[in-house]
């Protein structure tokens, strides 16, 4: 069975995001995994883009209980029906998970892979989680570059 990694991201991202997400498409679909996302704008959007660029595959988790707006890179679109939701569906189809930008939603989709446990959650851009200390939350990997978040996963070491 290919490596799954779920990408997460806000719909409305900044230019480092989408620059980011497509390059992390692109880099694991040169490794033979399965991206899985929301599959609309924005980050979902560039993931898919940079990951059938390399001829890779992408799942995208909808919202919606039909295809409309889905992205034109999707190599799939479940349609759910079960609005935000989704989110964790998302998440737990992921051997690991990469959280690209910030946004509220993005952050419930790295709220939710952490309390899921068991795969690694990499943090590329956007918001930092931090405790009443002041100190970042453990269990959440930091990573500057799209390489670096891939590297951070562990799934090809």
């Amino acid at each position: 069975m290919a490596i799954q990694v779920s990408v997460c991201g806000p719909r409305d991202c900044t230019d480092d995001d989408r620059r980011h997400a497509r390059e992390v498409g692109r880099l694991l679909a040169e490794r033979g995994a399965v991206v899985i996302c929301g599959g609309y704008t924005g980050v979902m959007a560039e993931v898919a883009a940079g990951a059938k660029a390399a001829g890779g595959t992408v799942v995208g988790v909808l919202s919606r209980a039909d295809r409309e707006g889905a992205g034109p890179d999707l190599t799939i679109a479940i349609a759910t029906g079960v609005g935000e939701a989704r989110n964790s569906i998302i998440v737990n189809s992921g051997d690991a998970v990469i959280v690209i930008g910030g946004s509220w939603g993005t952050l419930s989709e790295l709220a939710l892979a952490k309390r899921r446990g068991g795969v690694p959650v990499v943090q590329l851009g956007g918001w930092r989680v931090v405790g009443p200390d002041g100190d970042l939350v453990p269990g959440v990997d930091y990573a500057d570059t799209p390489a670096e978040a891939l590297a951070q996963t562990g799934l090809w070491a």
